[in-house]
């Protein structure tokens, strides 16, 4: 019983750290037609997360080196407004990115949601898109997008270890969840 409670847990663990280090992959060099920086927690009174303030700042450093002409902002209205969407462009604003090239979709709450919804916003105009999210969550965040997108890669920010251990051992959870229901 201690045995396999062990080699559960270890596996547990080592999906966990491989999930994280594969949001470090590196961005291939082609160009995307754009840019899509998953949504996340906006502080009360409307100060971006740690991590939607990573996310949005990789995205805006890509969009600034090339990596697509437009950048779309996602996320719903939380616990805090404004919406994720909102804080993340003005994050990315503030960086130089063009106010123009942003496309904001402020409903989503879910990274099926996003996915859906940022494809509804760019229409039919884009098939190739390069998402920005937490190094843990690229595995799942490209699979979910790919249901909606020709091509896609996910990139992945670097969160402080204590919330990249906590949010890659909750996402070890979530993949298992999809795999059991076919949703990747």
């Amino acid at each position: 019983m201690f045995l396999t409670l062990s080699a559960a847990s270890l596996a547990y663990v080592g999906a966990a750290a491989w999930l994280d280090r594969r949001g470090r992959r590196p961005v291939p060099p082609e160009p995307f037609d754009a840019i899509v920086v998953l949504g996340c927690r906006v502080m009360p009174g409307g100060r971006p997360s740690g991590s939607l303030e990573a996310r949005a700042v990789r995205a805006a450093e890509l969009w600034l080196a090339g990596a697509a002409p437009r950048l779309v902002a996602t996320g719903g209205v939380g616990d805090n407004a404004p919406s994720e969407a909102r804080v993340a462009a003005d994050v990315a604003i503030a960086l130089g990115v063009d106010p123009d090239a942003i496309v904001l979709e402020d409903r989503s709450t879910t990274t099926e949601e996003n996915a859906r919804e940022a494809r509804v916003a760019l229409r039919a105009e884009a098939s190739r898109v390069l998402v920005v999210t937490d190094g843990y969550h690229t595995f799942r965040a490209e699979r979910v997008f790919r249901r909606h997108f020709e091509e896609v890669h996910a990139v992945g920010t670097v969160a402080p270890t204590r919330a990249r251990v906590r949010g890659a051992l909750r996402e070890v959870t979530a993949v298992a969840a999809y795999f059991a229901q076919r949703k990747l």
